[in-house]
């Protein structure tokens, strides 16, 4: 079998088991499998696939037509023009997240707080665009912290990172002029409503609080005033209803200048705030 027929054939049966984009995949995972390029597939296509590729090959095409996602399949995720490694122990970096990013980007910042850091995604592309900030990141899994910390040596930034197991600001100490997070925000009503390959494959911890979504929110609020400087920022991922909610929580905790950021798709993603 050529590259091209198996290739096509593997698209065939993710579009029979529902897979969205079933042809991109197929490309993706045949690249994987043959240790090439994406981009160079298309070359490889007439060339008779070796025995060893082609049993790669199928053992990532029937994992992903259960829905085990691309990026734990490959080992990897894009994310603001870098790849960051992943696992099922850390929730996927998302192109939404970018929104997050460019907020915390619009200002200058020294010391950089990421809590519930995950893959180290948000904290790493911080520091690698902003060379003269330091940061901290702590998340209460430990095995997030190992993969965030190996995402911070990938990136040369391990030298201005650390990387804390702790719940929220329990082992945090001083203060910052930037705290960011993308905590749990989906609603315990909301998880069956999830797509297979999130709600099966994903860390649930890092997707939900168990209650009304809302809770990992209280957490911070109720902390983050004595860890941020004068005229520090906050900047909080949210769920497209919930601007409302974590901006009144807030403005109870004493920040001014909040506002809510929409993402390219028009929906509500970012809280911003600022300690004056």
């Amino acid at each position: 079998m050529t590259a091209g027929e198996a290739m096509a054939n593997a698209a065939a049966r993710l579009r029979a088991a529902g897979i969205p984009d079933p042809a991109r995949d197929a490309r993706i995972l045949l690249a994987h499998a043959a240790r090439v390029e994406a981009s160079r597939v298309t070359l490889i296509a007439p060339e008779d696939l070796a025995p060893e590729i082609e049993e790669r090959f199928e053992q990532l095409i029937a994992l992903r037509s259960i829905r085990v996602p691309v990026s734990q399949l490959i080992g990897e995720r894009a994310f603001y023009g870098r790849r960051f490694k992943v696992s099922r122990d850390v929730l996927d970096p998302r192109p939404e997240t970018e929104t997050l990013i460019e907020a915390a980007l619009a200002e200058p910042f020294r010391n950089l707080l990421d809590l519930g850091i995950g893959s180290g995604c948000i904290l790493v592309t911080l520091l690698a665009e902003q060379p003269d900030a330091k940061g901290v990141g702590v998340d209460m899994s430990e095995a997030a912290c190992l993969q965030a910390s190996a995402n911070a040596v990938l990136h040369r930034v391990a030298h201005r990172a650390q990387i804390l197991k702790s719940d929220w600001f329990q082992s945090v100490r001083g203060q910052f002029d930037l705290i960011v997070s993308n905590p749990p925000y989906i609603a315990l009503d909301e998880w069956d409503a999830l797509d297979a390959g999130v709600r099966e494959h994903e860390p649930e911890m890092a997707l939900t609080d168990g209650g009304d979504g809302l809770g990992a929110y209280r957490e911070i609020a109720r902390g983050v005033g004595q860890y941020l400087m004068p005229r520090g920022r906050v900047l909080l991922e949210i769920g497209p209803t919930q601007g409302a909610a974590v901006s009144e929580m807030l403005g109870q905790a004493g920040l001014n200048e909040i506002s809510v950021i929409q993402d390219l798709d028009g929906r509500d993603r970012v809280v911003s705030a600022r300690r004056t």
